[in-house]
């Protein structure tokens, strides 16, 4: 039996497990690493944030910065790979490198500058004084978010000659400039719903398990198949994450992980030319970045809250619900949604 067909399959599926071995390795050494240097996380003033305050004394000192483990396991793995390619090109593991200047060095290299600067944050949000007591307000993140986002629509549109966009069930249209600031929009809004997501033991690692499963199948189906299986590592390496960051979490993922996954996440979605996919396969990340744009729209305008917390996982904390209960609710949705988005996907390219 020729086995060559199945090779990109076969490729994507060991290197998922490599990833989630890897980083299930590297975990007594990061949590060694957080515990002993006491980087643990700062839960927000009672008086500036009194329910999530009251719901989440018991989780402060629980160290933070867990991110590292995920973008450092996705790192040592691609660099490890693409070193063997170039130095043992005819040996058998060449064949399993997938950093490639066309698919996967942009959203990698994302996700280390902005796992890098999330990284600065969760330091200062920890051991800040003065303007950097408590790290980046929310303001200073979108402006990241946004140079961030500016550097890959540059690289995208005048590197890459890329100013396409797909309409699902229409076609695919130039829209020439008008690619820059959708870019950086899709970028800055993925980011930020993935970071206000990251609130509850579990809860944005399992929604971006689900969603970078089904973009890599988006991905592979495109026939961008390096792409797929950077997704593929990425969810190996989340998988691991999951292991020791369920209730009670044993450390959090922290803007390390949050900003950088954000970012990534984004980028892979225009990669695939998939941004109108984006609120199907994504609707948790939309739900919880609508949530605090109405409370805080609300409080301006009307003077009263809408939830007694947000972002809305914090108000089902606040009627009664469990933590455990939340999570495991959301990923049922976020695998749901994950999976109908793959549908339209398909259906898409069918006609």
């Amino acid at each position: 039996m020729d086995y060559a067909p199945l090779f990109p399959v076969i490729k994507i599926f060991i290197l998922t497990a490599l990833s989630f071995i890897a980083a299930f390795l590297l975990t007594p050494v990061l949590t060694h690493f957080l515990y002993k240097y006491k980087l643990g996380k700062l839960i927000r003033d009672h008086s500036l944030a009194p329910i999530y305050a009251k719901l989440h004394a018991q989780k402060s000192g629980t160290p933070t910065m867990g991110g590292i483990l995920i973008w450092a396991t996705i790192l040592i793995i691609a660099l490890v790979f693409f070193y063997i390619n170039k130095f043992f090109p005819d040996s058998g593991l060449a064949d399993f490198n997938f950093l490639t200047r066309g698919e996967t060095l942009l959203p990698l290299g994302a996700l280390i500058a902005s796992s890098l600067v999330g990284l600065a944050d969760d330091f200062l949000n920890i051991r800040g004084n003065g303007i950097f007591k408590g790290g980046m307000r929310i303001w200073h993140r979108l402006l990241v978010y946004t140079a961030i986002a500016a550097v890959g629509s540059w690289w995208f549109f005048y590197k890459l000659d890329w100013d396409l966009l797909h309409v699902p069930f229409v076609g695919n249209f130039e829209i020439g400039l008008w690619y820059i600031p959708i870019f950086i929009f899709i970028i800055v809004a993925t980011a930020f719903s993935v970071n206000e997501s990251d609130g509850l033991d579990g809860l944005a690692g399992g929604l971006l398990v689900s969603a970078f499963a089904a973009f890599g199948t988006m991905a592979f189906v495109s026939g961008k198949l390096e792409l797929a299986t950077f997704c593929g590592v990425i969810v190996g390496a989340l998988l691991a994450f999951l292991w020791f960051n369920i209730n009670p979490a044993r450390f959090f993922m922290g803007d390390t992980g949050s900003m950088g996954l954000g970012v990534t996440l984004g980028i892979v979605v225009m990669l695939t030319n998939t941004a109108l996919f984006l609120p199907v396969v994504c609707f948790l990340f939309v739900v919880e970045s609508l949530s605090v744009i109405i409370q805080q729209l609300s409080k301006k305008i009307r003077k009263k809250k809408v939830f007694l917390s947000s972002p809305i996982h914090h108000h089902f904390e606040a009627i009664g619900w469990s933590e455990p209960k939340i999570v495991m609710r959301f990923w049922i949705i976020a695998g749901v949604t994950a999976v109908l988005g793959v549908i339209l996907f398909l259906v898409d390219r069918t006609l």
